[in-house]
């Protein structure tokens, strides 16, 4: 575990400068770009950019300001967080990964969901009422695609292909997660295809995704197929100090969940519920210290490969945003591997 994958992740939550003002989508996305460079300055081993189609957000193609991000990095690992696959088509997802692969020497990652938000179902025609087969039959289709041999099959959603040959190819494959929330059904299917499983944690004790993970490799056991690496993604932001991490952070979390929650039902939230899930769930909000440690108790507690900091929550500060991604690279990062890395000496 010493040598787990730390990465941030963001959906383009639009900031504003430091005197209030929110910035255009337009300029949203070139701060996902600098933070992306600056990430890859301060060694974090990946950034994920997310997909979605509101207001409130930049990111509406995921792939094109990762190839961005690409041109001005070097090492940084470049993922989707998370490609909505159940309204998009397989191939040209494919096709568009694979040439971000190209582009950055072979760093793509896409990671595939079939989306907590469902914006994107009716703005490209699809029906609400297929989610379930739109994801299980393009998912289908993308794990035949990973093949990069000639490709027929045949569905529902989609024109069928008859030994359909893809391109471009890649060169050493291209690295496939699922996005899974918390569905024992979503766990056993991306054990049946083998790919990789990404946890999006969001809330509540991280603990409670310790049987998802045993499912997970008692169901690629079963079914023969390899278990791959998991990953983790959870909310968080890193200042000097709590107290400046929990007040740089909270208005923009309030301003983002209750907007969120208006939509779905939820009551507004308060300022206990926000002190509660950073004391004992699935918020690492904090000084470097307290972050570092809190995120070394869930890697070493679930045994997972991977941890993504989700650093964005509506409207904070650009200059905010960018200390905490500094932060995480030159004090957290670190300090995750050490204390890991105690642990473990401590254990064998």
């Amino acid at each position: 575990m010493t040598d787990v994958v730390l990465g941030i992740d963001t959906f383009g939550d639009i900031p504003t400068d430091d005197d209030g003002r929110l910035l255009s989508h337009a300029a949203a996305i070139r701060q996902v770009l600098d933070e992306g460079v600056l990430a890859d300055e301060v060694g974090l081993d990946v950034i994920a950019v997310g997909e979605h189609h509101r207001a409130d957000y930049s990111v509406s193609a995921p792939d094109t300001v990762l190839a961005g991000i690409a041109t001005r990095t070097s090492r940084i690992r470049l993922a989707s967080g998370v490609t909505v696959l159940s309204s998009d088509d397989p191939v040209r997802v494919f096709q568009r990964f694979a040439t971000l692969d190209a582009l950055s020497n072979g760093r793509a990652d896409v990671i595939l969901g079939r989306g907590s938000f469902t914006e994107s179902f009716p703005l490209f025609g699809y029906d609400l009422a297929d989610y379930e087969v739109l994801f299980e039959e393009k998912l289908e289709l993308f794990s035949r695609l990973l093949t990069e041999a000639p490709v027929t099959w045949t569905g529902s959603t989609r024109a069928a292909l008859h030994e359909a040959d893809v391109y471009p190819k890649t060169e050493h494959g291209l690295r496939t997660w699922v996005g899974v929330g918390g569905s024992p059904q979503s766990v056993v299917r991306t054990a049946t295809y083998g790919l990789p499983l990404m946890l999006a944690i969001i809330g509540g004790e991280p603990e409670r995704f310790a049987p998802y993970i045993d499912l997970y490799h008692r169901a690629a056991a079963q079914l023969g197929t390899t278990a791959g690496p998991i990953g983790v993604h959870s909310p968080g932001f890193i200042a000097e100090t709590d107290e400046q991490a929990k007040e740089l952070y909270y208005p923009g979390f309030k301003i983002q969940r209750d907007r969120i929650g208006a939509d779905r039902g939820w009551p507004p939230v308060h300022r206990g519920q926000f002190e509660g899930e950073i004391a004992h769930g699935s918020l690492y909000v904090g000084s470097p210290q307290t972050v570092a440690h809190k995120i070394a108790d869930t890697v070493g507690l679930l045994g997972v490969d991977r941890f993504d900091l989700i650093y964005t929550s509506g409207p904070q500060t650009t200059s905010a945003r960018k200390h905490a991604v500094e932060l995480f690279g030159t004090q957290v990062a670190p300090l995750v591997r050490e204390l890991l890395a105690q642990r473990q000496d401590t254990a064998g």
